[in-house]
């Protein structure tokens, strides 16, 4: 979060959930943007791929037991169900649908060359940017619960925090 701007700050939440952060601040000041939801526009497989094996690993790791067959028959239905739209719609899940650990933390986002890095979103017409205040945050006292430092774009099916009706375009992929 000190670091260079554009590069990764990754931490891990409730010991099983992979937080990525973009630092935009100027190194030595703790700035950094929570990446709190992602529209898949390619990968779609791969994101469900990943979090099929982040949702075994967590059963695994909170239950302190071997996975059978049927619950991960459970979670490969579960993860095989869901829209596109909500395979990262979580700061934690997008963690696991591009399997970020901390071994990313302070890669340069902005190289060309790195594996996981920041690119220009397609053209779109008519964008409207929503602001809001911060969610999950009601420990932490005003001015920050009121303050708008939430954004997204209206109507992006892939917003955390609140709920979307599912597009058939972005519809579940067979398992």
């Amino acid at each position: 979060m000190f670091g260079p701007p554009g590069h990764a700050y990754v931490y891990r939440v409730y010991g099983m959930y992979t937080c990525l952060n973009v630092v935009c601040g100027l190194p030595g000041s703790a700035s950094a943007v929570l990446i709190r939801a992602v529209m898949p526009i390619d990968g779609v497989a791969a994101m469900r791929a990943a979090r099929i094996r982040h949702d075994l690993e967590a059963r695994v790791a909170t239950r302190h037991a071997g996975t059978d067959p049927a619950a991960r028959d459970r979670i490969v239905r579960r993860v095989g169900r869901l829209w596109a739209a909500e395979l990262a719609s979580g700061p934690g899940l997008v963690g696991a649908a591009f399997s970020v650990d901390t071994t990313v933390d302070g890669v340069d986002l902005c190289a060309a060359a790195a594996q996981l890095r920041l690119q220009e979103p397609p053209e779109r017409e008519d964008e409207r940017i929503v602001e809001t205040p911060r969610i999950g945050i009601g420990y932490a006292g005003e001015p920050w619960l009121s303050r708008n430092l939430r954004f997204f774009l209206d109507d992006e099916p892939a917003v955390s925090g609140r709920s979307h009706g599912p597009t058939p375009a972005n519809g579940p992929m067979p398992v």
